[in-house]
């Protein structure tokens, strides 16, 4: 289990108070806390699906606001309730840090079907999934799993901001032609920032990894053949059995016990 350390500015100040709504939720002690990651997923997809519309419609925005905000807190809760209820499980885990990356890929296309750039959104999931796979890789090979200063926090309040602010440019007098322009700016640098951040933490990460203790793998690829010999090696039936096979060629006349079943 790897150390878990958040550099984040706005964790401190949000998580705390996330979590602290979890009595007021009264979420039933029998529901699985799997079940509250699929509610935070489904509500990334829904906050996608209303990112998409951000810049023509009036409830867009909203929509895709209230569908970070569900995201988040459903992130904040989900451990606390495993915890509470004595549900932790080595699944839900991976359940969750596998639907993470999956829930911003869905707002990120989202807003580049709003601005009809799909190149800019190709180019952002594929940072977005070089940054968690390089965030993780890290975390096996030290042990420990950080966050950075700007990291997933950040990330959705500046996206729950902005989808209010692509609402009210399409309520007010600014029109769709704002909320549009707004969005397309927005979009531009997030999306250069997003790679300007990956490789500085790829720079970051080799420096830290070669400077860790941690253990350097130099183990060669086994085949499936390989692995069913060295268990089968480990297994003490097949040892009595490789033992009784050696027998039997050494003393060819015991050769017909092999044919009788070994816990006869």
């Amino acid at each position: 289990m790897s150390l878990r350390v958040s550099h984040s500015l706005l964790d401190p100040i949000l998580g705390p108070r996330l979590k602290a709504l979890y009595p007021a939720l009264h979420i039933p002690r029998w529901f699985p806390p799997e079940g509250i990651v699929l509610i935070g997923h489904l509500s990334a997809i829904l906050g996608a699906i209303g990112f998409a519309f951000s810049t023509t419609t009036w409830w867009g925005g909203i929509l895709g606001c209230l569908g970070v905000v569900g995201n988040h807190t459903a992130d904040c809760v989900d451990g606390t309730h495993a915890r509470t209820t004595g549900q932790c499980r080595n699944g839900g885990e991976l359940l969750d840090h596998f639907t993470d990356p999956l829930s911003f890929a869905y707002i990120l296309i989202g807003l580049a079907v709003a601005i009809g750039r799909l190149d800019f959104g190709i180019a952002a999931v594929c940072c977005l999934f070089a940054t968690a796979v390089l965030t993780n890789i890290k975390a096996k090979m030290t042990g420990e799993f950080t966050l950075a200063t700007f990291g997933p926090t950040e990330f959705k309040t500046a996206l729950a901001i902005s989808g209010l602010v692509l609402s009210l440019g399409t309520t007010t007098m600014l029109g769709a032609t704002f909320a549009a322009t707004f969005a397309f700016w927005g979009y531009a640098v997030m999306l250069v920032a997003g790679i300007a951040m990956l490789l500085h933490q790829l720079a970051i990460s080799v420096k830290e990894v070669n400077q860790s203790n941690a253990h350097i793998d130099t183990q060669e690829w086994i085949t499936r053949e390989d692995l069913n010999r060295t268990t089968s090696l480990n297994n003490p039936l097949a040892k009595q059995t490789q033992q009784v096979q050696a027998q039997s060629r050494r003393h060819p006349s015991t050769a017909s016990f092999m044919h009788r079943p070994l816990d006869a």
